[in-house]
């Protein structure tokens, strides 16, 4: 019993001697592949990279990860007329991870996430006086502008819709895409047209998003406009 008693203690201690050498590898790892991917991307806002499973160190040895997330704090994409439009809590899960020979990095065969435009960001994309908010239904927002007609100073609230569009600009190329569902001309001619200048308008969103990823749907909710991404066949640093 005393032999089987050590046999036992033995077995715990290296077992956790294994785990927490285990733990601590799979941080070092994903500290790096972080770092890595926010070099490598020009990520703007802080890098977290979470590497599922357990064990780590037999996935490493065989150069193959089940699912690698990422998160970024918050991302400053470009748009086609030189703006910057802020995307908050970007996450993405990279599935199906196979690491090159020495570990710099990898390609993942397929990817899917999300992030969020709240509308204080969409507001400052839009055009000069304009705010938007919910607009009370998924893809729906709604946009108040100030506007200048027949010498008057008018402020008109319209609820439109919120779409994701081709651009028309090669592959993965969308363009995020807001108009009103109408706008109410009062009798006053030329007043729609005015209106629809401040109130409708595109952004392109998909440019400094992590490489292969793209925009693939979205909604809205009280929170902001909400996008899915996905993509197939990733370079996920190196």
């Amino acid at each position: 019993m005393r032999v089987l008693r050590v046999v036992v203690i033995i077995g715990v201690v290296l077992g956790g001697l294994f785990v927490g050498l285990d733990r601590w590898a799979a941080g070092y790892a994903e500290d790096r592949l972080a770092d890595r991917i926010q070099a490598r991307q020009g990520l703007s806002g802080g890098v977290d990279v979470d590497i599922h499973g357990f064990p780590f160190l037999t996935q490493a040895l065989s150069h193959d990860l089940d699912q690698v997330d990422l998160k970024v704090a918050g991302l400053d994409v470009a748009t086609t007329d030189g703006r910057k439009t802020h995307l908050s809590q970007l996450q993405v899960a990279f599935r199906g991870v196979e690491l090159n020979g020495d570990y710099s990095g990898g390609t993942a065969r397929d990817a899917k996430g999300s992030t969020l435009i709240t509308y204080a960001d969409l507001t400052a994309a839009a055009q000069s006086g304009v705010t938007v908010a919910y607009g009370g239904a998924p893809g729906k927002v709604k946009v108040t502008a100030s506007v200048e007609f027949l010498g008057r100073t008018l402020s008109r609230s319209v609820v439109s819709t919120v779409s994701l569009v081709d651009a028309g600009e090669g592959k993965g190329s969308k363009i995020v895409r807001v108009r009103a569902d109408e706008v109410p001309g009062e009798g006053l001619p030329g007043i729609e047209a005015v209106v629809r200048k401040k109130t409708d308008f595109d952004r392109r969103l998909d440019v400094g998003l992590p490489s292969g990823v793209e925009l693939t749907a979205l909604t809205s909710d009280e929170a902001g406009v909400r996008l899915t991404l996905g993509g197939t066949n990733l370079t996920l640093a190196g």
